[in-house]
């Protein structure tokens, strides 16, 4: 009874911290700046050229928001960044620093100072990695040197306003975001965008957003974060996997558990299953009452299970783990993970465990109970 109530708190613990480690992956790669679709010109991704755009992106948002979808515009370009002596390539992005508060999650997301403001002040926030390489602080004053669209050399200056904390690893090496009026003046791009990030918030499954876009944009290559994170999505296959053979181990040390309690069990009882026998009692009713018998007891042992495993998954969802003392904020496969674990607890990881559990003792208790339905009622009356 203890290893089934064990293995169930554990299940029902290990579920929820997992659930709760893919479900931030998800929200920080999806929510800060990926967000759950994005639209492009035809062909934009393979070679991320300045001219490739997005026409008329006033048009497009409207009609996005006709289908309350939030929505925001990006511009890209690339160029150097240099800090006193320090130099660095850099990957300029041109925001709607409004937009993308009210859609993403990315403004809230800084580790110094604060994110762009609504005008344009030739502010710059950078990701953590390239202000490191760069020895930037807030403050710092950041010579800026791209090619333009028309072909001349921009350089400007530039304040960085804030840094951010780790947001991925493409935005944390290279990431330099300004105001999208100052990327315009700065590579003299008068119109268009490269980028729409969608966000709903989860209301709208990945399959209709994507053919809703498609519909509303026709002509724009659409692509759901599962296509824009090919990495991010394979790990949620394997974790399925994963934690399929993880839920394997302990449902077989369960089951193994039952079986030799339930084995022992029938053969301290052989005198009665005789003497049930000799009565006239069937062999289907003393295979009922065995598996019934086993089915109680692991009733009782998942009760127990149950309470310990959401009640710490609770703990876990409204605390946390702090992992900041050896991890700190982390990205694994350019993916960025709190340094405060939480457990996500559903109603699914609850109810999987038990129903399982319940199913294996069941049919552990077979094999004693088949033992005591073919017992010889008189060799089991005068055993010893």
């Amino acid at each position: 009874m203890a290893a089934v109530s064990m293995n169930t708190f554990i299940l029902i613990a290990t579920y929820a911290l997992m659930q709760g480690l893919l479900d931030q992956a998800v929200q920080n790669a999806t929510q800060l700046s990926t967000g759950e679709a994005q639209l492009h010109a035809p062909g934009y991704l393979e070679d991320r050229s300045i001219y490739k755009t997005l026409e008329n992106p006033e048009a497009i948002l409207q009609k996005l928001k006709d289908r309350s979808f939030g929505a925001v515009p990006r511009t890209y370009g690339y160029g150097l960044v240099s800090c006193r002596t320090k130099s660095a390539g850099a990957m300029f992005w041109g925001v709607d620093p409004d937009k993308e508060r009210a859609v993403l999650r990315l403004a809230e997301h800084m580790g110094e100072g604060v994110y762009l403001s609504s005008k344009a002040h030739r502010g710059l926030v950078l990701g953590r990695k390239l202000a490191r390489s760069l020895n930037a602080h807030v403050g710092s004053e950041i010579v800026v040197l791209v090619q333009a669209a028309d072909g001349s050399l921009g350089n400007d200056l530039f304040t960085v306003s804030g840094i951010l904390k780790a947001a991925g690893e493409g935005v944390d090496r290279s990431a330099a975001i300004m105001h999208i009026d100052d990327f315009r003046d700065l590579f003299v791009m008068r119109s268009g965008v490269h980028e729409i990030v969608v966000n709903t918030g989860g209301r709208v499954p990945l399959a209709a957003l994507k053919e809703s876009l498609i519909q509303a944009v026709p002509g724009a290559e659409v692509k759901t974060w599962r296509e824009l994170l090919p990495t991010l999505s394979d790990m949620l296959q394997i974790s399925d996997v994963s934690m399929s053979v993880f839920g394997a181990i302990f449902y077989l040390a369960a089951g193994l558990g039952v079986l030799n309690t339930m084995l022992m069990a029938t053969y301290e009882r052989i005198h009665e299953f005789g003497l049930l026998k000799a009565l006239g009692t069937s062999p289907w009713r003393i295979v009922r009452d065995v598996t019934m018998e086993a089915w109680l007891l692991a009733f009782l042992s998942t009760v127990v299970g149950v309470v310990a495993g959401v009640a710490v998954s609770w703990v876990l969802q409204d605390v946390g783990l702090d992992t900041t003392g050896f991890a700190g904020e982390y990205t694994v496969s350019g993916i960025a993970f709190d340094p405060v674990w939480r457990a996500s607890l559903t109603f699914r990881a609850v109810l999987e465990p038990v129903l399982v559990i319940w199913v294996v003792c069941i049919l552990a208790a077979l094999y004693p109970a088949s033992i005591s339905a073919r017992l010889d009622p008189v060799k089991s009356l005068y055993h010893v």
